[in-house]
């Protein structure tokens, strides 16, 4: 039995407790109640508080209350004992049947296992990373690239409708200075003061003036746009190259320019327009403000200044505005350590335009990331000069290891990750753990096909669960039962860091479970194989699936040889 079928039964006992009228809930019966592993051996496979939260109401105490439920709850299918505990703790041992219908459950479920439907209904908006297309990835949008994806994963496997957007930062003068820097490198002139720098411009120049030979022979105004249009389309696709083989791939990517170059729906003048007629703009010294003090922002806020030029926050405004247009319920940014400052005001601007900042818009903030090769610091890349670039950590890192080791941490935790650390092939590094407990039931269901044994076309029919009743069994089966549980919890928190710890416990379970004698899957000598040897098998497959699940929830591979 999983928890949440722990949970209905628990439910189904009290509606027959105030059905016969033996328990009276003014409230009514709760949907679901809490169900917990309990942390010290020999206190049962689940544990459950219901009496001590529902006592008060029911008028009664804790263990009274406790006792009327235990009655009911022992006599239901699946469940072996129950003891009270405490001032009304229920402490749950579940026979060895059900609990082993669990494997069952899980490799008829396959790939969907882990999946819920806590979430479904919710249009969800995931923007994880916004950056100019004026050169290559860095760390810190490295860091966003994987937990961004991950939590749109478990949303997903929660049940949301999930949209993954980059914002493009196209607009403004950094485009002309990039443009002005591909130009003079194109031309051997030097690169302006305040241009970019780094070898990648120099390549940019090189492959554009390779396939548009014409491009430096157009009159100087023509020539400036015609580098920048051209770098730009460069430089985005080596991004959008760049996480695809980070495996992180996006649904939408938005254009900021496009918010400016029309007046519909969603644009800036469309905006400022909505804005103004709902009474939220004023005009002082020159220029045009929203007035988000009036919904606990520090201070109010420009859109256009004195000088004519529209602020960053106008277009961030109508973003926002082009995404609820769009349909979403929920629209998550993921900004970088230095944003504090904008969950304030992008709450009040949402509330400005007439939407519920806790229902609508949520803001979380990165912390940075170290990455360390030989104790120092990596800060420079051969290529952009300044910064470490995505490319350059997958090449010297790896995609897998370092996304599990960007995804074990929540967000807000400052990172510092060592190169030597996180690539070593040992089970001190999480990742090749998770990945060599994969590899290894892939290897014992091998070692099983070669003996001719074999998964029954109906899961459920095909096996007797209550063969899995040594103790190391039960741990694995309640961890595999948990897994539902911790995906949704990882979707509704946004951590999807709890995927990664819970596989880490996971795999110390079963390789525990695997180095017991008395726990071989496998028949001894000649023996042919009997039904705990095909029970066992469908342990081992019940984990494999479950491990590969959760590595792909961190957009990490489950490679069947190591």
């Amino acid at each position: 039995m999983t928890p949440d079928q722990i949970s209905t039964t628990i439910v189904d006992v009290l509606q027959a407790l105030v059905a016969d009228g033996t328990v009276t809930l003014p409230d009514g019966v709760p949907t679901t109640v809490t169900v917990e592993r309990p942390r010290q051996k020999g206190h049962g496979d689940y544990a459950t508080n219901v009496a001590l939260q529902l006592a008060k109401k029911a008028g009664t105490n804790p263990r009274e209350l406790a006792t009327l439920v235990q009655q009911r709850l022992e006599a239901a299918e699946g469940v072996a004992a129950v003891e009270i505990a405490g001032p009304g703790f229920l402490n749950i041992t579940v026979e060895a049947g059900a609990q082993g219908q669990v494997a069952a459950d899980v490799v008829a479920a396959g790939a969907s296992y882990g999946g819920s439907e806590v979430l479904v209904g919710n249009r969800v908006n995931v923007e994880f990373i916004s950056a100019n297309p004026t050169g290559p990835l860095h760390l810190g949008h490295t860091r966003w690239a994987v937990l961004g994806d991950a939590i749109a994963r478990v949303l997903q496997a929660a049940g949301a409708e999930v949209t993954r957007e980059f914002y493009i930062n196209d607009r403004g003068n950094q485009m002309d200075l990039f443009g002005a820097s591909i130009e003079a490198a194109a031309l051997g002139r030097p690169i302006p003061e305040d241009g970019y720098q780094g070898e990648y411009i120099v390549d940019l120049a090189a492959r554009i003036v390779a396939d548009r030979p014409e491009i430096v022979d157009l009159p100087a105004d023509e020539r400036l746009v015609a580098f920048r249009e051209a770098g730009y389309a460069v430089q985005l696709k080596d991004q959008q190259d760049a996480l695809d083989g980070f495996n992180t791939h996006f649904d939408v990517w938005f254009s900021e320019r496009s918010l400016h170059e029309d007046t519909s729906h969603g644009s800036v003048t469309d905006t400022l327009k909505g804005l103004q007629d709902k009474g939220h703009l004023f005009e002082a010294d020159g220029a045009l403000w929203m007035r988000t003090t009036d919904f606990g922002d520090d201070r109010d806020r420009v859109l256009i200044r004195s000088n004519g030029v529209l602020t960053y926050f106008a277009s961030d405004t109508a973003y926002y505005l082009n995404k609820r247009a769009r349909g979403f319920d929920r629209c998550i940014y993921l900004l970088g350590a230095d944003h504090h400052g904008y969950v304030g005001r992008l709450r009040a601007m949402a509330a400005c335009a007439g939407d519920d900042p806790d229902a609508h818009i949520e803001v979380l903030i990165g912390q940075l990331v170290k990455i360390l090769r030989d104790g120092a610091e990596l800060r420079l890349s051969k290529r952009a000069g300044t910064m470490v670039t995505l490319e350059e950590l997958v090449e010297e890192i790896g995609v897998d290891a370092l996304r599990y080791s960007l995804a074990r941490y929540p967000a807000d935790s400052p990172l510092t990750l060592d190169v030597a650390e996180i690539t070593k092939a040992s089970n001190d590094n999480p990742v090749y753990y998770v990945q060599y407990g994969h590899a290894r039931t892939c290897r014992m269901m091998e070692n099983a096909a070669d003996l001719g044994m074999s998964l029954p076309v109906d899961a459920h029919a095909g096996f007797d669960p209550a063969l899995l009743s040594h103790e190391l069994e039960g741990q694995l089966l309640r961890a595999l039962a948990e897994f539902p549980r911790v995906v949704a919890s990882a979707a509704e928190l946004r951590e999807p860091h709890r995927i990664a710890r819970y596989l880490e416990a996971t795999t110390s379970v079963f390789n525990k479970w695997y180095d017991t004698r008395e726990c071989r899957m496998l028949p001894q000598g000649d023996e042919p194989a009997g039904p705990v040897n095909e029970a066992r098998l469908m342990l081992v497959a019940a984990t494999r699936t479950v491990l590969a699940n959760g590595l792909d929830l961190l957009g990490v591979s489950a490679p069947e040889r190591m």
